[in-house]
């Protein structure tokens, strides 16, 4: 078996922190199963017992390791932020999709569908591309809704 490159050593005060948060149990599941195998490393288990005692893949185990060596013990806990495709419109971009949406449809509709409302967007402009999706997400955000005249996105 080879040799771990990440080895967990923690200090006495950590180990009484982690014991601590795990006893008090109100941590995410993820940031308390993090913790066991950190406890779990430095009493020298390997990862695959880690893995099956904690009920998470080698993989956690390996990457939970290899957080506490180069961030320390808060980096090891804490989530890193996920990356996620940047929005397509703005604050100030939305509110003109809802104005759009608020305003009289286009001739020969009797109402905004979300595709029209998507094209609209991109023809004044304020997105290269925009799917009838992501229309919705931004209209479900106001509290108006499509079907009803008196709270509605659009005039009947």
């Amino acid at each position: 078996m080879a040799k771990k490159v990440y080895v967990v050593e923690l200090a006495e005060a950590e180990k009484a922190a982690l014991s601590t948060l795990i006893r008090r149990g109100n941590e995410s599941a993820r940031r308390l199963a993090r913790a066991r195998i950190l406890l779990k490393a430095a009493d020298g288990w390997i990862d695959e017992a880690i893995a099956e005692a904690v009920d998470v893949s080698t993989g956690t185990v390996e990457r939970t390791r290899k957080r506490y060596v180069t961030e320390g013990l808060h980096g090891a806990l804490t989530e890193h932020p996920r990356p996620g495709q940047q929005r397509k419109l703005n604050g100030k971009q939305e509110a003109h999709l809802i104005a759009v949406a608020c305003s009289a449809a286009p001739k020969g509709h009797a109402g905004w569908t979300l595709r029209l409302l998507a094209d609209k967007v991109v023809e004044l402009g304020y997105s290269n591309s925009i799917s009838p999706e992501t229309v919705r997400q931004v209209l479900k955000k106001t509290n108006s809704s499509r079907g009803k005249s008196k709270h509605g996105v659009f005039r009947k």
